[in-house]
């Protein structure tokens, strides 16, 4: 895309200035990649991404359920929960007023969970958001994680998590890092009761958010330049004194690890979590396989108790739950 910068100042006798035009005014941003002036409604249009050079703009928790669910509609679960402060932790400013001063600015928590439909399929989802205190894992945030994913397994519905994260909170101290534990238990129960869970990795993804359970999706996608790390290359390389590669815990670097599936451009999340959750969905719980799931199942076993020496293992593994005798 081809930028065009015309100036009148020549007109107007003013003397010429040097280096990149100014930005107009108004409520938009520039790309810190491309130099690119947006207004306000044209990042919100597409989603919060360049369209010169595909950078990820932050977006909130709300922006990205918006562009998730079928029609914009979804609805938010326990929006009640706020933080408590039992430790009466202060360093610069006490814990409350921090609180305080990120909920006056528009959020609740640092995580929000709703019921939504994504092209079609029902679930469950949880949208973090980096805006509240560095999208910090406190106790309201393992709860509406757990209470998700409990939420799930009753409905038998599928879980949909996007992360971004600075890692637990530390003014919560312990009772933060119990939230890795919980977590962890609670996405631990979506895989017993056999429902997928799709993680999305946004920038950044880090710290005790990462080594809990953002590592854990059955698909694990990333934006564009996510960083996903435990630790970021600042703090490392502080620690370390040597310098890191400028790819070090980007998404594509990961990619290239295998520790994510796929690096997705915000604008398809939408279809391509629709089509993954349609081939993973398993439909109405207590349903009988279909006919022909029956049938082959069948076939296969009588064509193992047709072979010799193999028939009894082969066709032990084939019989049904229900065929099985109680013990005892």
């Amino acid at each position: 895309m081809t930028r065009v910068h015309v100036s009148i100042d020549r007109l107007r006798r003013r003397p010429r200035q040097s280096g990149a035009p100014r930005a107009a005014a108004g409520n938009g941003a520039d790309c810190p990649r491309c130099g690119t002036h947006f207004r306000g409604e044209e990042l919100v249009r597409n989603h919060h991404v360049c369209t010169s050079c595909a950078h990820h703009f932050p977006a909130s928790a709300r922006q990205r359920l918006d562009a998730l669910a079928d029609r914009g509609e979804w609805l938010e679960l326990w929006p009640e929960l706020r933080a408590a402060d039992p430790l009466q932790f202060k360093d610069l400013e006490p814990y409350a007023s921090r609180v305080a001063k990120a909920e006056a600015k528009g959020g609740s928590e640092a995580v929000i969970a709703a019921r939504m439909e994504i092209r079609g399929v029902t679930c469950i989802a949880a949208a973090m958001d980096f805006a509240f205190l560095g999208g910090s894992m406190g106790s309201v945030v393992g709860e509406k994680l757990a209470r998700s994913c409990d939420r799930a397994v009753a409905e038998g519905l599928p879980l949909v998590v996007i992360t971004a994260s600075g890692g637990a909170r530390m003014q919560e101290g312990i009772l933060a890092l119990m939230q890795m534990a919980k977590t962890v238990v609670a996405f631990d129960a979506m895989g017993d009761a056999r429902l997928p869970v799709i993680v999305v990795l946004a920038h950044p993804t880090t710290g005790g958010v990462w080594a809990s359970f953002a590592s854990l999706g059955d698909l694990t996608y990333a934006e564009p330049g996510a960083l996903i790390a435990f630790s970021g290359p600042r703090v490392i390389e502080q620690t370390t004194r040597e310098k890191l590669p400028e790819d070090f815990g980007r998404a594509e670097t990961q990619l290239a690890n295998g520790q994510v599936d796929a690096v997705v451009d915000r604008r398809e999340l939408p279809e391509r979590i629709g089509r993954a959750l349609a081939i993973l969905d398993r439909g109405p719980r207590g349903l009988e396989p279909p006919p022909a799931f029956q049938w082959a199942q069948e076939r296969a076993a009588r064509a193992a108790q047709s072979l010799p020496g193999l028939s009894k293992r082969l066709a032990d593994r084939l019989r049904k739950p229900e065929d099985e005798e109680p013990l005892g």
